[in-house]
Order: structure tokens, then C-alpha cells, then sequence
């Protein structure tokens, strides 16, 4: 192999592994948007300065525009049949924090639910190019 194709190899191979920590992020950052948006509803009021002033809600928001921001860098460069279904894992973050930070009851259909989706993301992670 010459040595431009080897370069071109190595970029190519660089822009999945950030396409794929941009989606991660982006998973982590979805989840913990509909974790504070869920706080800040708890404490809703529906005047405008209350609005304003909640800040899990406002939080949450912010991290959606971020998660929004961290997609659309990921897919520039991602594939998006392989990129895709790593979002499922913001399902599983936003089960595992409303265990934690909400104090929601795990039962076994939830757990086999998220064994379910890391399985799927794995297998469907798999069959990307190399």
C-alpha cells in the first residue's frame, strides 16, 4: 500500500473513532437533558418568570441543544447506518439515572430491556466498515 493510500487509512480510521465518541457524548448528553427536564417539570409553573428561572429545566435544554450540536459534528464524517444505533444507549443512561438520581424502582423487564439494546448496539456496531 502506498503511502498516501496508508494516510488516507489513518484519517479515515481517526474520523470514525471521533465520529463514534461524538455520538457517545452525545447519548450522555441526551440522557442527562431528559434527566433535568424531568426534575425542572417537577417544579414547573407556567408563568414566564417562573420558566426562566428553572434551571433544571432550563439545563436540560441546554444540553438538547448540545446533544443536537455533537450529532450533527458526528454524522460529518460518520456513518450513519453504524453511528445511529449507538443513540439507543440514551435509553439505557436514562434508566440507570432514574435508578440512581430519581429513586425508580428497577424491575426485570427494564433490565432485560437494556441487555436487549447494548446487545443490539453491539451487533449493529459490528457490522460497520473497517
Amino acid at each position: 500500500m502506498s503511502a498516501i493510500a496508508a494516510s488516507h487509512a489513518q484519517e479515515a480510521a481517526a474520523a470514525r473513532r471521533q465520529s463514534i465518541l461524538l455520538v457517545f457524548l452525545c447519548t450522555i448528553s441526551g440522557a442527562a437533558g431528559q434527566i433535568l427536564g424531568k426534575i425542572g417539570m417537577t417544579h414547573f409553573t407556567p408563568n414566564l418568570f417562573a420558566i426562566v428561572t428553572n434551571v433544571p429545566l432550563i439545563g436540560g435544554y441546554a444540553l438538547y441543544g448540545l446533544n443536537t450540536l455533537l450529532m450533527v459534528l458526528a454524522l460529518r464524517k460518520g456513518e450513519l447506518s453504524m453511528l445511529y444505533p449507538i443513540i439507543a444507549l440514551t435509553y439505557v443512561w436514562v434508566t440507570l439515572l432514574s435508578y440512581t438520581l430519581l429513586g425508580e424502582t428497577p424491575n426485570l423487564f427494564k433490565n432485560c430491556g437494556i441487555a436487549l439494546i447494548v446487545i443490539g448496539v453491539a451487533v449493529l456496531g459490528s457490522g460497520g466498515k473497517a
